[in-house]
């Protein structure tokens, strides 16, 4: 069980990480064990990634908003349909659907052998180096009034490798906007805006396992969630600032300096590459 001192840990943890394009379930599973605390497990990844979603919403409310109202309105009033709020909402909807469904077929997958700090270490340095070829190449022409069918799909398909743990939601997400030729601001807000449907659904389907079995209780999970939104809106502030005049090129060489760490601490036995819960 997840202690008060864990949670309040952890939150911060997960509040720092969740929108930078480094993994926040790496960081949770990687800072537990180097505390020698047992893995927090996915139900409460999933629960405390509800704040740091809250903190994505108030962050964007207005345009969150206008795309719901927008999109609403467009499906009785057809002048409408090529609102691009309109359209924001319908590629929203299909760019859930692959973490979706992949969420579903492979959730005891996820939930258990995923958790390896093998993985996370590959997966760290593989998809950072993604990271940094898709904003080396990416043309970073096209802005959110671009986006398509085929793009939203494609940022779809991009969230969905999220679900392997040290890949990153927002990394990954970004990397394919990159590789589409979308800047890096506009890459960046759509990844967040896309990932509030999955997450919230997500988190709120693992609630019903607090408290039942190996998960955290509902005391610790909810401070937790609770630090994860104040630390997660600051970082979301810095991060759309920091990115409108600056690379990903430190993020790349954080992910793949952490990810050799990870590989050496499991190799010398500080670190269990397999956790238990």
């Amino acid at each position: 069980m997840i202690s008060w001192f864990e949670a309040v840990v952890l939150g911060l943890v997960q509040g720092l990480t969740e929108f930078l394009p480094i993994s926040s379930s790496a960081h949770l599973l990687i800072v537990s064990q180097l505390f020698g605390w047992e893995d927090p497990g996915a139900a409460f990844t999933a629960v405390s990634q509800i704040g740091t979603e809250m903190a994505v919403i108030i962050y964007f409310r207005k345009d969150i908003w206008r795309i719901i109202t927008t999109w609403v309105r467009s499906l009785y009033t057809p002048t409408l349909r090529s609102d691009i709020d309109a359209r924001m909402g319908w590629y929203v909807i299909i760019g859930t659907i692959p973490i979706a469904v992949l969420g579903l077929l492979f959730q005891d997958q996820i939930e258990t052998v995923a958790r390896n700090l093998w993985l996370v270490s590959f997966t760290l340095i593989f998809f950072g180096i993604i990271l940094g070829v898709a904003d080396r190449v990416g043309r970073k022409t096209q802005e959110l009034a671009d986006l398509n069918i085929r793009d939203g799909l494609l940022y779809g398909i991009g969230q969905a490798f999220a679900l392997i743990p040290g890949v990153s939601r927002s990394g990954a997400t970004i990397s394919m906007g990159l590789f589409l030729g979308y800047t890096r601001e506009a890459a960046t807000r759509y990844a967040f805006l896309l990932a509030i449907p999955a997450v919230m659904a997500s988190g709120l389907y693992e609630t019903t396992k607090i408290g039942q079995g190996p998960a955290p209780d509902w005391g610790p999970t909810i401070l937790a969630t609770v630090i994860a939104f104040i630390v997660g809106y600051l970082v979301i502030s810095w991060l759309i600032r920091y990115i409108s005049t600056n690379s990903y090129m430190p993020f790349v060489i954080y992910r793949i300096a952490l990810g050799v760490l990870v590989i050496i601490l499991c190799s010398a036995g500080i670190l269990d590459p397999t956790p238990t819960t």
